[in-house]
């Protein structure tokens, strides 16, 4: 019973029904935030071009979250973070690009930062002055795509300009520097990208731009010279002064054209290779087909001859020296100065006025050695041809070495099979001028001048004492001759006064008979005219005597 009783008062389940799950308002707010939250998220993330990494050695002005890479001005990614690498040498930079710029991330895309900078050939980067540095971009032509790059040091002078360019060796590279302007007929038309030391070490390598359209003039006949400052050259010829523009003369630059000797040439290709000259007169000189070298011996300084200096054929240009040396004659034991020429037939051709005559050169020219030797030995030896040192510039005594006849010229001796042929000298220049005054003072000195100076001082003497004596006199024939002198001239005048009153005066009857005499006289005259003209009438009255007139 008790048993029964307890489960009486044991707790009894009870059945309830199942509560629903209510969302409360408040929650709406935070679950929309959340989800636009989201959204925005994934939107970001698939716009978002990738994250890049750039390595420079200097950054300066380059700040995470401020600093810009730009394309053509056009914002293009922003810079997350700036930090030095591992070994602190550099800097690295790590920039969050956007999604539209990602065909541009490619391996052979540059990076530069982008800064105020004044050279001699210009001023660029004004603009980051206000708005701060940016780093600039340059896409790449490569399909391989690249998150790691390395930075440049300096601004490319070239971006994306439409033109060519190409590659020019020369021996120096002169004052030619980076962004150095490039010439065409004075006109600024490139600039000069970079340069590099060739792998063997003996030229320099400089790459050029040339902008469209000028690019098409550069041919493969185009020749390109260093217009790099003021080229001064003094020479034989005289002062030559010679400059492209003034920022060539400031910055360097380079200049090309084409000769006008050669053929047009097609459009050079890109990357062409040309060599550099050091100046215009090289690269526009019209190369020698035929040239003739031969050797001049002096006996006298060859002080002022240089090699390039010009060699003339009766004042005309005909070659340029080649070589000046010393050799040494060992049968009379002295030095001699030697100069190699070298001759251009095609020069003096040029000058030879008629076709006829420049035929009948060009016919000796084109002989064989022999006969042509032969034309020359009769040049040497029958007309007295010879060179000879002139002086082509009194201010630096510059010689050059001039061809000219001396009828009487000794007959040389000469080995006309020597190679190269010798050809006789004669004096010239400075030179002869020295011998000659050498021949005067040698004659000055010999002459007797103690003795000339006693006769002169003693012919001196006398001419004093002469003049002295002369004076005397004068001073005495004023004392005593000049007033009678004086007198004798008025008793003169006088008398011509008289004689003048008495012959022409009013009371003196000479006028009207010298009136009487003339009237007399020109009758007389005209009775000896009838008697002429009888004469001639009837010449034998002079015998026969005058015949009666009949009544």
């Amino acid at each position: 019973m008790a048993e029964e009783g307890g489960f009486e008062r044991l707790p009894q389940a009870t059945e309830e029904s199942r509560k629903r799950f209510r969302v409360s308002v408040v929650w709406i707010i935070p679950v929309l935030a959340a989800v636009v939250a989201i959204g925005i998220a994934i939107q970001r993330i698939v716009n978002e071009g990738p994250i890049i990494t750039i390595v420079f050695k200097a950054a300066g002005g380059v700040e995470a979250g401020k600093t810009f890479i730009k394309y053509k001005d056009v914002t293009v990614g922003t810079v997350t973070t700036v930090q030095l690498s591992k070994d602190y040498s550099r800097v690295v930079v790590k920039a969050q690009m956007q999604k539209y710029a990602t065909d541009m991330l490619v391996e052979d895309t540059t990076f530069w930062v982008v800064a105020p900078r004044v050279t001699l050939s210009g001023v660029s980067g004004l603009g980051t002055l206000l708005s701060g540095n940016y780093i600039g971009l340059q896409p790449g032509k490569s399909h391989k795509h690249q998150h790691y790059f390395t930075g440049l040091d300096v601004a490319p002078a070239v971006t994306d300009e439409p033109g060519h360019q190409f590659v020019l060796k020369a021996n120096s590279l002169g004052s030619v520097g980076v962004g150095s302007p490039v010439y065409y007929r004075s006109l600024s038309v490139g600039q000069v990208l970079g340069y590099d030391l060739a792998p063997d070490g003996k030229s320099i390598s400089i790459t050029v731009f040339v902008n469209a359209p000028y690019d098409k003039y550069v041919t493969s006949s185009s020749r390109f010279w260093n217009a790099s400052g003021v080229d001064v050259s003094v020479g034989a010829e005289g002062v030559q002064v010679r400059t492209e523009a003034l920022v060539a003369v400031l910055a360097g630059g380079v200049a090309f054209d084409t000769p006008d000797f050669l053929p047009p040439g097609q459009p050079a290709a890109a990357n062409a290779t040309f060599t550099l000259y050091p100046n215009k007169v090289t690269a526009m000189k019209q190369p020698e087909l035929i040239e003739r070298r031969f050797a001049l011996y002096f006996d006298e300084s060859v002080r002022g001859l240089s090699v390039g200096a010009p060699v003339t054929l009766l004042g005309l240009p005909a070659g340029q020296v080649t070589e000046v040396s010393l050799t040494f004659d060992p049968a009379k034991g002295v030095f001699r100065p030697r100069a190699l020429i070298t001759y251009y037939p095609e020069r003096i051709l040029a000058r030879i006025s008629t076709a006829k005559e420049r035929e009948k050169f060009g016919s000796i020219v084109e002989q064989s050695k022999e006969q042509r030797t032969q034309f020359l030995r009769h040049m040497v030896e029958d007309k007295g041809l010879r060179a000879a040192l002139k002086t082509g510039n009194l201010l630096t005594g510059e010689l050059y070495v001039a061809f000219d006849y001396y009828p009487h010229a000794p007959k040389p001796n000469i080995d006309w099979n020597a190679d190269p042929l010798e050809l006789p000298v004669a004096s010239g220049g400075l030179a002869s001028i020295q011998a000659k005054l050498d021949s005067i003072l040698t004659k000055i000195d010999r002459m007797p001048l103690e003795a000339m100076g006693a006769d002169v001082k003693d012919l001196i003497a006398t001419l004093d004492k002469t003049l002295k004596e002369t004076n005397t006199l004068l001073s005495n024939v004023n004392k005593d001759l000049v007033p009678g002198m004086k007198q004798t001239l008025e008793d003169l005048n006088r008398a011509i006064s008289n004689g003048d009153q008495v012959l022409f005066g009013r009371e003196s009857a000479l006028p009207q008979n010298l009136r009487d005499t003339l009237q007399e006289m020109t009758g007389a005259a005209r009775s000896v005219r009838v008697l002429v003209d009888y004469l001639q009438r009837h010449p034998e009255a002079l015998i026969r005597g005058k015949k009666d007139q009949e009544p």
